[in-house]
């Protein structure tokens, strides 16, 4: 079956440290769409954080670019997120996602971010090229308390 499409945002920002909290936010408020437990928002939160972190720290290193975010709901409770730069880009994907690599060790970098991404989500995959940017696309699925149909059905202000 043919996975829906109920819902997409796209945005974008400068790649500063202050917008690594207004991914999380516009995330967090897209993700509630579904209804998802605490457990399942704060996981999303910081996967988001985890990747939105990487491309600034890493993907423009001393400089400012552009970071870009894109949110899709699919039916049944899947949520797609994709965070995309243009920068410096990874040579060797599989040694990034190695737990404790890090190309900035003289910032105190963990090299954690791809195994938190990882261990929050459904799914995670790495497209990237040295110089051309880096890719980072999450999924997970969310229990949907509530469906999208019964969102959008009921009037705003009344208690059923």
């Amino acid at each position: 079956m043919k996975k829906q499409i109920i819902n997409e945002c796209r945005i974008s920002f400068p790649s500063l440290s202050v917008n690594e909290s207004y991914a999380r936010t516009v995330t967090a408020a897209f993700a509630a769409q579904c209804d998802p437990t605490v457990k399942e928002i704060t996981e999303i939160k910081t996967a988001v954080s985890e990747a939105v972190t990487n491309a600034i720290v890493h993907g423009y290193r001393g400089c400012v670019g552009k970071v870009e975010l894109l949110l899709r709901q699919y039916s049944g409770g899947l949520i797609y997120i994709t965070v995309r730069d243009k920068g410096a880009g990874i040579a060797d994907i599989e040694q990034a996602m190695t737990p404790l690599f890090t190309t900035a060790s003289e910032e105190e970098r963990s090299g954690l971010g791809f195994s938190v991404m990882s261990s929050f989500m459904d799914k995670v995959s790495v497209k990237s090229a040295p110089g051309k940017g880096t890719s980072v696309t999450m999924e997970k699925r969310i229990s949907c308390r509530a469906s999208a149909e019964e969102l959008r059905r009921e009037p705003a202000g009344q208690v059923s």
